[in-house]
């Protein structure tokens, strides 16, 4: 084990300083470099084949409901973001501007995509003409730009990789119909892909996406007791329609206003992966979105037969359906061990020549290092059983770690320490008042509203801040 400990000894603890840890999970598993632009970040092969796994898993569960992807241009003209005042006021802080063009100075400012509401919204003005046109459920796959001033890989960064689905409908019911499906979406796909439990519900009106009527939040718990915003979906309801001029005839001949949603993902849900699950050799994924399910490591691979076997072995898997690869380089099993656990491969497969001898190999899971030794004749069907039991049981440690971080409390002094002793979520009952979410916040040093859930609970009759009246219970968290 001493050995074994110096192949990671470049990984700071993740009790001993956890955004330490986290970069270091960051750089030794290769998901991302630096550059020479602050938070503009290069995402390295292992990350992009995540965020591809993301797109591909995700993007299927949207067009299951009906969703078509498109593609928008990155530039938006001044004129047209400030057609609306909320949503422009929401985003002016983060906004990068192109002023010139080929070395000449241009007419009008544009704006370097931090949303794209208002060019989705330009567009619908010009095609939507009748009720037949409607709806339309559009998803794009792409980048955005905003000018965030604290950046850290994955979780906060200038330019990020990210879908936007943009929705537009003929009546209310529908367009809310929509967001909340999208909502339900998103809950399953970090449940039960991810491996990720999470809080679900709407935020307050001081916590809402800039210009929506409603918005819908997923908030996972990361290992540190902290929140992280993991998903949303946004009800608009005619705002951006009255605004852009998004007209329809109907049924009955009459010219309407058509109803609006948008809904995103983005690679920051890779950031919660990393926080949930991993450990301190590494990163450790979740085997419904790992890239690469297995790893063959021969060993002793000097000796007659060795890599022949493993070759063999290989193909095998592959032939079965696995993403498998092998590593056939010189080191010495340690280190290949080690590089595994690096960059989170969910199980590996050791054959050597005793292997070899029995007719078995020996599968190690990456989350708890348990191992099997399996007749080679038998190898496939017990990689994708305890590919299924790791995922289960990676959820389950998840959702026991999130079970025992969420507390509740009836006042502020009980709310305070509570977060001094156990950082998670609290469940308190609150007024309604922005006033006492901001008197909170202060008090319990960065603890805010992250949702107010469907299923209400009552926890007394008054607002744990100022005493009067209680309308919600709500779920409290500091957050990234």
């Amino acid at each position: 084990m001493a050995k074994e400990k110096k192949f990671v000894e470049a990984i700071t603890s993740r009790d001993e300083d956890f955004a330490q840890w986290y970069t270091d999970v960051v750089k030794k598993a290769k998901l991302i470099d630096y550059t020479s632009v602050k938070g503009c970040m290069v995402y390295r092969p292992n990350g992009y084949a995540i965020w591809e796994e993301i797109q591909k898993d995700l993007d299927a569960r949207f067009k299951a409901t009906g969703v078509q992807n498109v593609y928008l241009p990155v530039l938006i003209p001044e004129s047209l973001l400030q057609k609306e005042k909320d949503h422009v006021e929401g985003f002016a802080p983060e906004v990068a501007w192109v002023t010139h063009g080929g070395g000449a100075k241009l007419e009008e400012r544009m704006c370097i995509r931090p949303t794209s509401e208002t060019l989705f919204c330009e567009h619908w003005a010009k095609v939507v003409q009748s009720y037949r046109d409607l709806p339309m459920v559009y998803n794009q796959w792409c980048s955005v730009l905003r000018w965030e001033k604290t950046t850290r890989p994955f979780l906060r960064s200038k330019e990020f990789l990210w879908q936007e689905g943009h929705t537009m409908h003929a009546t209310h019911e529908e367009a809310e119909a929509r967001t909340l499906q999208m909502h339900k979406v998103y809950e399953d796909f970090i449940r039960e892909d991810l491996a990720i439990p999470c809080i679900v519900g709407r935020k307050t009106e001081s916590e809402k996406f800039a210009g929506a009527e409603a918005t819908y939040t997923i908030e996972a718990l990361m290992h540190d007791g902290k929140a992280l915003q993991s998903a949303t979906s946004h009800f608009f309801g005619d705002g951006f329609a009255k605004a852009f001029g998004v007209q329809f005839v109907d049924k009955n001949n009459e010219l309407q206003y058509g109803f609006e949603t948008s809904w995103g993902l983005s690679t920051r849900i890779i950031g919660a992966i990393i926080m949930v699950h991993s450990d301190d050799s590494g990163l450790v994924l979740p085997p419904r979105i790992a890239p690469t399910k297995v790893r063959v490591i021969p060993i002793a691979q000097q000796k007659p037969g060795v890599i022949e076997g493993a070759r063999e072995l290989l193909a095998k898997i592959r032939e079965a359906g696995f993403t498998a690869d092998i590593d056939e380089t010189d080191k010495m099993p340690g280190w290949k061990f080690s590089e595994q656990e690096m960059v989170g491969i969910p199980l590996r497969v050791e054959i050597g020549p005793k292997d070899l001898e029995k007719g078995q190999a020996v599968i190690v899971r990456r989350d708890t290092r348990e191992k099997y030794f399996v007749a080679l004749n038998e190898i496939t069907v017990k990689i994708g059983e305890i590919l299924e039991q790791m995922q289960k049981d990676m959820y389950n440690r998840a959702e026991e770690f999130l079970n025992s971080h969420i507390d509740t409390a009836v006042t502020m002094e009980e709310m305070i320490t509570k977060f001094d002793t156990n950082p998670g979520f609290i469940k308190a009952m609150w007024c309604g008042d922005e006033n006492c979410e901001d008197e909170i916040k202060a008090q319990t040093m960065g603890a805010t509203t992250r949702c107010i859930p469907e299923k209400q609970e009552h926890l007394s009759d008054v607002c744990v801040c100022c005493g009067k009246p209680a309308k919600h219970m709500v779920y409290f968290g500091k957050a990234y």
